[in-house]
């Protein structure tokens, strides 16, 4: 089976890369495996940073690698927190820190102007000089709650609020999150082109 490295230490995302990206029997492998430091995030997209660590994860592996790089846009804030969204409060910000930080920035914004959307950008490289990244996007759409709602998901979903479903991305079990989220989208569309590529 072939073996993909992603650019990621963390057992949900390893999860739920494996389980949609299961029709192309590759296995995805944790770059923690490699000894792979993180990847410095210098760039200023969500593209930039995904290549960057896509890069870093198939130089250290010597390995197909797949990185992801997703945030939230809240239009009131001009596109923030964005490419910051994991470290919105600080370098080493909690979930709790950033989501407080975010509604303190919203305090004074009106429920109909606190439109955002989740966004992510999955690059996958074949090896470390690939010069030309498969690159897929997926966007979920949605606004920024008044408070807290949900015990599921993590970062910013109990402040996401999908008007249509009528619930905040973290009230959403996951098999139902999988069919909305942005970095479901994004990995569908993924898998159509690496289907084409890898045959």
């Amino acid at each position: 089976m072939p073996q993909v490295v992603l650019a990621s230490g963390n057992p949900g995302k390893i999860k739920e890369f494996s389980e949609l990206l299961a029709p192309l029997d590759l296995e995805i492998l944790p770059q923690s495996l490699f000894d792979t430091p993180e990847a410095e995030e210098t760039g200023l997209s969500f593209v930039e940073n995904a290549i960057l660590k896509a890069r870093n994860a198939a130089e250290h592996s010597q390995r197909p690698a797949l990185a992801d790089d997703s945030g939230l846009e809240v239009d009131a804030l001009n596109g923030a927190p964005g490419i910051y969204s994991a470290r919105y409060a600080g370098e080493h910000a909690t979930d709790a820190l950033n989501n407080q930080k975010l509604l303190e920035a919203l305090k004074d914004i009106p429920a109909h102007k606190r439109t955002a959307r989740f966004r992510c950008v999955l690059v996958y490289l074949r090896h470390a000089n690939d010069p030309s990244p498969v690159i897929a996007e997926g966007t979920w759409e949605g606004c920024v709650s008044h408070s807290l709602e949900g015990e599921q998901g993590f970062g910013y979903d109990p402040l996401f609020y999908i008007p249509a479903l009528k619930c905040t991305a973290a009230q959403l079990l996951p098999a139902e999150k999988r069919q909305y989220s942005h970095r479901s989208q994004a990995l569908q569309r993924l898998l159509e082109t690496l289907k084409k590529i890898t045959r």
